[in-house]
């Protein structure tokens, strides 16, 4: 079986993409500070920090692709650590495309974001223009193949408190009030994880080697009108959306298209999750806890 290591694997994002990789055949380690609560019989798990370069040598050898999903990826926080971002963000993803390197990978794979072409986004937004930097350099100087994948608005199943689009069905689960800390006029391109995580694996395709991709939703659309949604569904009355100020400007309102590193392709997953179908989802495992 080939072999595919997911740095972060415990994690929303990195969990689903493990699963469909088992699935696709590969013989899974998750690497990651804490265990997965999602760890399948079918998956090793190895936990540690992604800056023990030492245990990432050895868990990464003899591996097919990797992919890094480990990150201090809350914008709000990222504000208030800067240095603690660089260390993880930066960093810890050099020392898995050392790894990598040594280990002569096939295809390392690393997760970014839409907010790398933003002037928004703060330190967490400078740590990934960064790594997406580092990456390119070692396909330049070393050989090592990539695919940067440029996520945008995640939404489903195993989110936390970190997620939007989970706290907002969180709280209104709790208060009855749908509340959004952003402004009134914000669009998003929401994607089911799920979609996602099988187009993280749909581009380990040659057409995809040394390619950023963009992965977001099928078309913008108004917070106001998901927020709409939400109430609708939990028959709470509009009359109950809250738009309040965010602590930190740090979040895009209409698009983040406004520096230009690398071009992306966006990338269209031929099947998706109906948004409404996928709320549905996340209130019953909200609800179910």
């Amino acid at each position: 079986m080939k072999k595919a290591v997911v740095v972060g694997g415990s994690g929303f994002i990195g969990s689903h993409v493990a699963d469909y990789l088992s699935d696709s055949g590969y013989k899974v380690v998750i690497f990651d500070a804490v265990k997965s609560p999602w760890l399948r019989k079918d998956q090793d798990m190895v936990i540690s920090n992604i800056l023990d370069d030492k245990k990432l040598k050895k868990v990464i050898k003899n591996s097919e692709v990797v992919y890094n999903f480990a990150a201090l990826s809350d914008l709000n926080r990222a504000v208030d650590q800067p240095i603690k971002t660089a260390e993880i963000n930066i960093l810890g993803n050099l020392n898995v495309l050392e790894a990598c390197r040594i280990s002569k990978v096939k295809r390392f794979v690393f997760a970014s974001t839409v907010y790398v072409y933003s002037r928004e986004g703060g330190f967490y937004r400078c740590s990934k223009q960064s790594s997406e930097h580092y990456v390119e350099e070692y396909q330049k100087s070393y050989g090592l193949d990539y695919t940067i994948i440029r996520y945008g608005s995640l939404y489903g199943p195993r989110a936390d408190n970190t997620n939007g689009l989970f706290c907002i069905v969180d709280s209104a689960l709790k208060t009855g009030k749908v509340q959004y800390k952003g402004d009134i006029e914000s669009m998003r391109e929401y994607i089911h994880v799920e979609d996602a995580a099988i187009a993280s694996i749909s581009i380990l395709d040659q057409a995809f080697k040394n390619e950023s991709v963009i992965l977001t939703g099928q078309e913008p659309m108004r917070v106001l009108d998901l927020l709409k949604m939400i109430a609708e569904i939990l028959n709470i009355s509009e009359d109950s959306i809250e738009f309040t100020k965010e602590r930190y400007n740090s979040h895009y309102i209409r698009t983040p298209y406004s520096y230009q590193p690398k071009l992306g392709r966006k990338y269209i997953p031929p099947t998706h999750v109906d948004l409404g179908q996928g709320l549905l989802q996340i209130i019953g495992e909200i609800d179910g806890k």
